[in-house]
């Protein structure tokens, strides 16, 4: 199986902006929220990109990205109808190709050699099966997250085959039903915001929408994680723990925070640290 086409989706209410925020990359170097998001796609050997955006929003879109607009397609959604729905928009640029799916308000650091995206593609291709990124997370969090259940690949301390996925579950529905063997008391496999799909994932899109006449879940609308649930009974579908860490840049603090693990990971680190240290004894010495 080869990944040769990739889909950022940018589309939500609270999300079509968030791409366009400004972050110094670990490079040094001034870049939008888009543009990171490209060079973790390019990095993993892929150069061509939907974006589900709203009507209206290409421009702006196309002025972030910079050199990397020419490798960009837009694909609107008319109506936001959830983050299934937006998948599915990109159902004619994937044709019947597998394809690697980003959110638009996620950031990604590698803690390994391999950048996320890079790593999960090469993944998929050698399983040659749907994947998704997974991360354990903290009990606390899990409102903020698809969530996954399974049990390890023998031999693999880092692959998992999924047998659910539940979509922000309550606590209690993480301990009856997303419990995972080996992970520490109070941790879920949750979304990491990137997965490699088959183009299955686009017929059960279809199908689930076309068959719903309520709009899906009324907050949330079409969600992918319901479009996983069947592709994890009709397909091979597993769950990579990756080396890196994600940051919802739509959270409280989320751009703060993202701008942080993006600064003491990359070129500046120690000017950074040096700046952090110092605001840590001018607060603490204005206190006295």
């Amino acid at each position: 199986m080869r990944i040769v086409k990739a889909v950022i989706t940018a589309a939500g209410r609270r999300q079509r902006t968030l791409p366009l925020q400004t972050l110094i990359d670990r490079d040094g170097v001034e870049k939008s929220v888009l543009t990171i998001l490209v060079e973790e796609v390019l990095a993993a050997g892929i150069d061509e990109i939907a974006v589900v955006v709203r009507p209206g929003d290409e421009q702006a879109y196309a002025q972030v990205a910079g050199d990397h607009a020419r490798r960009l397609h837009f694909v609107q959604q008319i109506e936001p109808l959830g983050h299934g729905h937006a998948v599915l928009c990109a159902q004619d640029f994937v044709g019947r190709d597998p394809f690697l799916h980003l959110v638009g308000d996620h950031l990604y650091v590698s803690s390994g050699e391999q950048r996320c995206a890079q790593a999960l593609v090469a993944m998929a291709e050698a399983q040659a099966c749907a994947i998704s990124a997974v991360q354990p997370t903290r009990e606390s969090l899990l409102p903020y997250y698809g969530t996954v259940g399974g049990r390890r690949v023998p031999g693999s301390q880092a692959l998992y085959e999924i047998d659910t996925v539940i979509e922000k579950p309550t606590p209690t529905q993480a301990e009856q039903h997303l419990i995972v063997p080996g992970l520490r008391a109070g941790y879920y496999l949750c979304f990491f915001g990137m997965h490699v799909l088959t183009p299955g994932v686009m017929a059960i899109l279809d199908a689930q929408i076309a068959a719903g006449a309520d709009g899906g879940h009324p907050e949330r609308g079409y969600t992918l994680s319901a479009a996983l649930v069947e592709l994890a009974r009709r397909e091979k579908y597993l769950a990579l723990e990756l080396a890196g860490s994600r940051y919802d840049v739509g959270v409280k603090y989320g751009l703060l925070t993202a701008q942080m693990a993006l600064a003491l990971t990359g070129d500046d680190r120690e000017e950074v640290l040096a700046r952090l240290l110092e605001l840590l004894v001018q607060r603490e010495f204005g206190r006295r």
